[in-house]
C-alpha cells in the first residue's frame, strides 16, 4: 500500500486547482482534449523543471520508469508520449500558465509580506522596494525565427520586476530580444504596477527622463545610475555623513534642451565611491529625504534581480527548450516561474531555513519518496506546522 505523500506532491501542495480550472476554461485550452489535460501538462513540465530533464525523450523515459507513482503525483492521463507533450506545448495557449504563475506570485507575496528588509534600509521598512531589469535568453535564429534579435541571432527577453523583500517577481513580461528595456516602464504604468510610495531600482538602461517623470507623477520613487553625458545645474548642496563612501549629495535641475522639458522637477544626485571596489558611482533619484548612504544602499539591492536571473538560469530549464514555437517557449518559461514560486511557498509554509537553491538540490533525487520535506532536509517537524493535503481526491 502506498503510504505518505510524494515529495513532488508536497511541493505542488500550493497549486490552486480550482483557479487553474478557471484559467483553462477562460482560454479554452482543453477544446477537444480527451486525454493529457492542461493539469497533466503542468505536472509533467514542472517535474522536468524540478529534476533537470534535458529533452522530451528524457522526460518520457523518466516518467515511464515511475508509472506506479503517476496517480500519487496527480497525473490522470493514461499514457505519456513525447509527441503528445510536444503538441500540447505547441498548440495550447501559454496564457493559462502565465495566469497560474501570477496567481501563485500573489500568494507568495502575502506570505513574505512581513519579512524584514536589509539592516541598511531600516529607515524605509514600510515601503515596497522593487528591482527592475531584464535578462536575454539567446536562441538559434534558424529555429526561433519569431524572436528576432540580431542579424544572426534570435533571443527572448525576460523582463522582471522583483520584490526585493521576498525575492518573488511581482511582474514578468516576455518579449523578443529587440524590445528595449525602457519600454517596460510604460507597460508597468498601463497594467497598474506603479505604486505610490514604493521604490523602483533600475540601471542606466531605464534612464528616460519622460518616463522617470511619469514615476514622479505617480508619487513613486526611483533610484538609478546617472548617465555620463547628463547636463545639469546644481541648485543645492546637502550635508552627508562622512565615512559612508558618499562624496557629494546635490539637488539638481536638468539643463539639456530636451531633458529639462521631459523632467522639469528637481532631481537628486548622489556621488558614491564603493569602498570594496573603489569604483565611483553616481546615483539619480527623486527622493529628497532619505540619507545619501541609504540611497546608495538601496541601489545595491538592485543586484537581487541579477541573482534571481542567475538562479533560475542555473537551476531551472529556461536556457534550452523542448519546443521551438513561441507558445512552447513561453509555456516553458511561465511554468519555470510557477515552479520557482511553488518552491518559495513551500519554504515559507514549512518554515524551512534552507535557501531555495539548497531545497531544490536536495529534493532533486527524491521526488518519488514519501518522506516529509522538513525531515528530508533535516529540519525538525514543528507541532504547529499545517498538515499536508494530498493531491489525489478523497475516495469517500
Amino acid at each position: 500500500m502506498h503510504q505518505g505523500q510524494l515529495v513532488f506532491s508536497q511541493i505542488m501542495q500550493a497549486l490552486p486547482i480550482k483557479e487553474f480550472s478557471r484559467f483553462v476554461a477562460a482560454h479554452k485550452a482543453q477544446h477537444k482534449v480527451k486525454d493529457f489535460s492542461c493539469l497533466d501538462q503542468f505536472y509533467v513540465m514542472a517535474y522536468a523543471q524540478l529534476t533537470g530533464r534535458q529533452s522530451l525523450r528524457d522526460i518520457e523515459a523518466n516518467l515511464r520508469a515511475e508509472r506506479p507513482n503517476w496517480f500519487h503525483m496527480g497525473l490522470r492521463c493514461k499514457e505519456i508520449f513525447r509527441n503528445t507533450l510536444a503538441n500540447a506545448n505547441k498548440v495550447r495557449p501559454w496564457e493559462v500558465f502565465a495566469d497560474l504563475a501570477k496567481h501563485l506570485i500573489g500568494t507568495a507575496r502575502k506570505l513574505y509580506a512581513s519579512d524584514s528588509h536589509n539592516a541598511d534600509l531600516a529607515g524605509i521598512l514600510n515601503a515596497n522596494i522593487y528591482a527592475l531589469d531584464s535578462s536575454t535568453i539567446d536562441l538559434c535564429l534558424s529555429l526561433f525565427q519569431w524572436a528576432p534579435f540580431r542579424q544572426t541571432k534570435a533571443a527572448v527577453k525576460l523582463h522582471t520586476l522583483l520584490d526585493v523583500r521576498s525575492n518573488i517577481p511581482s511582474f514578468v513580461h516576455i518579449t523578443d530580444g529587440k524590445v528595449h528595456d525602457v519600454k517596460m516602464l510604460d507597460t508597468l504604468a498601463k497594467q497598474g504596477y506603479i505604486e505610490a510610495g514604493s521604490f523602483y531600482l533600475m540601471d542606466k538602461a531605464y534612464v528616460d527622463y519622460k518616463r522617470l517623470h511619469m514615476l514622479e507623477e505617480h508619487k513613486a520613487f526611483f533610484v538609478t545610475r546617472a548617465k555620463n553625458n547628463m547636463l545639469a545645474q546644481t541648485i543645492k548642496h546637502c550635508r552627508f555623513k562622512l565615512g559612508t563612501g558618499i562624496t557629494a549629495d546635490e539637488h539638481i535641475k536638468l539643463t539639456g534642451v530636451r531633458s529639462k522639458e521631459r523632467y522639469p522637477s528637481t532631481l537628486r544626485r548622489v556621488s558614491f565611491i564603493d569602498p570594496q571596489t573603489n569604483k565611483a558611482l553616481v546615483f539619480l533619484t527623486n527622493n529628497m529625504t532619505l540619507p545619501a548612504a541609504t540611497i546608495a544602499a538601496l541601489h545595491k539591492q538592485r543586484w537581487q534581480v541579477e541573482l534571481f536571473f542567475k538562479w533560475i538560469k542555473q537551476h531551472l530549464r529556461i536556457k534550452s527548450f523542448v519546443g521551438t514555437t513561441e507558445r512552447a517557449v513561453k509555456t516553458q518559461i511561465w511554468i519555470a516561474i510557477a515552479t520557482y514560486v511553488l518552491i518559495a511557498i513551500a519554504k515559507k509554509r514549512l518554515n524551512l531555513s534552507h535557501t531555495l537553491y539548497e531545497i531544490l538540490q536536495r529534493l532533486d533525487l527524491h521526488m518519488f519518496k514519501t518522506i516529509p520535506i522538513p525531515e528530508l532536509l533535516g529540519e525538525p517537524v514543528l507541532a504547529e506546522q499545517p498538515s499536508l493535503k494530498s493531491v489525489q481526491p478523497d475516495l469517500f
